[in-house]
């Protein structure tokens, strides 16, 4: 029998970490999306979007377990049919986007932090992802779950930090008049920029027993995922409206604190969410694979497969794609990308989804 932690938090804790590696954990979407709109303009954005988050995750795991959905394909093709093919072509370009982005971050880290060379931070986060996820579920559920008792841990220790150090400034941050124009469409684009987050965690959910765990499940994953942001936004008032132009948020904080044992800390934590949110993305399609060769009887991925498959999506996304300047094609297109996702994931769910789980329609009927 799966655990409470499996069945109730586990969703949770894997949503967070691809939302968190793929968005805030530098603190530059944080004031791209929200900050615009001011303190409590930006507080109201993430709120719609822990709201919408919520929705669009509870709809999601009940109609994966409805069709007995335990990876993207198998999800789509039972929500879209033959169309589900427009959301596998943006789903890889989405995840080279991603990895790419990823391996140049741990590079810069790892420059930044031990002063190695670039190359040795991104072929440090490549082995790590590539170790997990040879190991199956198991492996790659351990992981969701450690990280995010380091990450909230820190999160929770930055803003203790952050208010003693300058906590005069936020409450001065928040007492501020400032326009909140623009924060629904904020909180908006935002969650939709992320959602997808919900699609690649469909492994996790083989241990949900029943429709209420589904639900109860979704409506933990959307807060479990936006309260470090919300944590983070919080410090982050302490130098508004200045720290809007930063590019780097988290390091312009950093130095204020100006507590070298914290940030080399903070640093590894922004290394393991990077590894989490890259761990998923990997294993999504490492168990689209897998399933479908369960389904054609042949036998399943062992973890030499596994591990082959990951090392040369990771070479192919974090070296080669830089390498030859796929990623400036696709980052050009990124926010297409996410338009696509609403149109043929969001949108399809939230109509025709909602619609098949009410008339109740049984896994068995689900497109082969």
């Amino acid at each position: 029998m799966p655990s409470r932690f499996q069945r109730f938090l586990l969703p949770g804790f894997a949503f967070k970490a691809v939302v968190i590696g793929g968005g805030y954990a530098t603190g530059r979407e944080l004031a791209e999306f929200f900050m615009p709109s001011g303190p409590w303009g930006g507080v109201a954005a993430m709120l719609l979007a822990t709201v919408v988050w919520a929705v669009v995750c509870v709809a999601t795991f009940l109609f994966a377990r409805r069709y007995a959905a335990r990876d993207y394909l198998t999800f789509v093709r039972a929500l879209l049919g033959p169309a589900s093919i427009v959301f596998e072509v943006a789903y890889i370009l989405f995840v080279v986007l991603l990895l790419a982005v990823f391996g140049a971050a741990a590079g810069a880290l790892g420059e930044a932090t031990l002063g190695a060379p670039k190359i040795a931070g991104t072929l440090a986060l490549m082995s790590a992802i590539a170790l997990v996820v040879a190991y199956g579920n198991a492996s790659v559920e351990r992981l969701f779950k450690y990280v995010s008792f380091l990450l909230y841990g820190v999160y929770v220790l930055f803003v203790v930090l952050a208010f003693t150090h300058f906590g005069d400034r936020i409450a001065a941050g928040f007492a501020t008049t400032a326009p909140m124009d623009g924060w629904v469409i904020g909180g908006l684009t935002y969650a939709s920029y992320n959602i997808i987050g919900a699609v690649v965690i469909l492994p996790v959910l083989r241990h949900l027993t029943s429709d209420r765990d589904a639900v109860i499940a979704g409506l933990i994953a959307a807060p479990l995922a936006m309260i470090p942001a919300l944590m983070f936004f919080c410090c982050m008032i302490a130098y508004y409206p200045a720290i809007a132009t930063e590019t780097l948020p988290s390091d312009f904080l950093l130095q204020r604190l100006n507590l070298p044992l914290f940030h080399l800390m903070f640093q590894l934590m922004i290394f393991a969410a990077l590894l989490e949110s890259g761990t998923g993305a990997v294993h999504a399609i490492n168990e689209r694979i897998n399933n479908t060769l369960h389904k054609r009887n042949r036998t399943p991925l062992s973890r030499p497969a596994r591990l082959a498959i990951a090392l040369v999506i990771l070479a192919g996304c974090m070296l080669l794609a830089q390498r030859f300047g796929l990623v400036t094609l696709i980052a050009r297109g990124y926010r297409a990308l996410a338009v696509i996702f609403l149109v043929v994931y969001v949108l399809p769910l939230l109509t025709v989804g909602v619609a098949q789980l009410l008339r109740g329609r049984p896994a068995a009927e689900s497109p082969p």
